[in-house]
């Protein structure tokens, strides 16, 4: 495995510590951030307003750490799968014979383009109706592997959002989600707006509240039903933290201007689509100014949940809207790909060429 340390992820701080280190000039951090950050260098190499001198100093330790995808799938609506490998993982370290990986969606629509982007390898929280959580938990991801999923993404310059709604649990690598997100809103950094990246959780004791106190990103919640028994019984996470407990978080905070506030909601067939649910949802959320996304269930191997039907989750699209919550139906996409909700896994690691014809370059 490579010795050397990324610079992916650092910030202007950890940069200064560097360079003073290495006995650089301090103005020698901006210049490594801009290159990173702004311009988006491959390698130290290309940063050619640093001396030569100094840029050999810096690549006997360090490397700019970005890693290219290693497959990708692309799906009849346009939508594309990628396959990024990971370097570090807290738990788990890769090696030659045993890599990690983590899936990764880009989402084409019009004059938007989002990125779906993984968190962990697995996921800890085992909800009944995901893939991911069928693959277990192999580690959290660093800021660098995150952040990668972006950085090397070869439509990263068409990105108009980006969803922490890929492979694991948010708030369960929360200080990597906060680096990141902190990398894309701030100057020194990718200088987006914290209105285009949204953060997906189950909803996590403690952590869920540092979130929302450390970032102006979007919040969605899973909630997948209104109950506390039945999401008990599809979502382990409710007894740590009940949907009921989680909607009073988030009645702390104002959401009624530019950050937002949403739900998603798998809807099944028979179980939680029905008139009953929307009047629980409607009890639930009074007052709090949200939205809710409806969400076909894909089916995964094993899961005996029926999917809902298109009459049915309209009906409850129709009751949501009527009643003052703005509901949508969410699109699905990527589906032919499994790159729909529920559906990532690399529980199989894939082996394929880094030259795979299918990857733009």
């Amino acid at each position: 495995m490579n010795s050397k340390k990324r610079l992916l992820g650092l910030t202007p701080t950890e940069l200064k510590s560097i360079v003073a280190e290495l006995g650089m000039p301090a103005f020698t951090a901006k210049q490594i951030a801009q290159w990173l950050y702004e311009k988006k260098v491959r390698s130290i190499d290309e940063m050619t307003n640093i001396s030569k001198q100094n840029r050999e100093r810096l690549a006997e330790d360090y490397e700019v750490g970005a890693m290219e995808p290693i497959d990708c799938q692309r799906s009849k609506d346009g939508t594309i799968k990628y396959l990024f490998p990971v370097l570090t993982a807290n738990s788990k370290q890769p090696t030659a014979n045993s890599p990690l990986f983590v899936e990764t969606v880009y989402i084409p629509d019009g004059e938007r383009a989002t990125i779906c982007v993984s968190c962990q390898v697995g996921c800890k929280m085992n909800c009944l109706f995901c893939q991911t959580g069928k693959q277990g938990w192999q580690g959290n991801l660093s800021a660098a592997d995150i952040l990668n999923q972006i950085y090397a993404l070869p439509e990263a310059e068409s990105l108009t959002n980006i969803v922490f709604m890929g492979q694991g649990e948010p708030m369960d690598n929360l200080d990597a989600v906060l680096r990141v997100c902190e990398i894309m809103t701030a100057p020194w950094g990718y200088q987006w707006s914290p209105k285009r990246i949204t953060v997906s959780s189950v909803g996590v004791p403690g952590k869920l509240k540092r979130y929302l106190d450390e970032s102006d990103c979007h919040v969605a919640i899973s909630m997948h039903s209104p109950l506390h028994e039945q999401r008990l019984q599809l979502m382990p996470a409710e007894k740590a933290m009940p949907i009921a407990e989680t909607v009073g978080l988030l009645r702390q905070y104002d959401f009624t201007h530019q950050r937002r506030c949403s739900f998603e909601y798998i809807c099944f067939g028979g179980l939680n689509d029905s008139p009953l649910f929307g009047r629980e949802i409607v009890k639930l959320l009074s007052g709090l100014e949200c939205r809710v996304n409806l969400i076909r269930f894909h089916e995964i191997p094993d899961v005996d949940l029926p999917s809902s039907d298109e009459k049915r989750m309209e009906a409850l699209r129709d009751y949501l809207t009527h009643h003052g919550i703005t509901t949508t139906i969410r699109a699905s996409r990527g589906q032919d790909i499994l790159a729909a909700c529920g559906l990532l896994s690399t529980a199989k690691q894939i082996t394929t060429s880094p030259n795979n014809p299918n990857i733009p370059k």
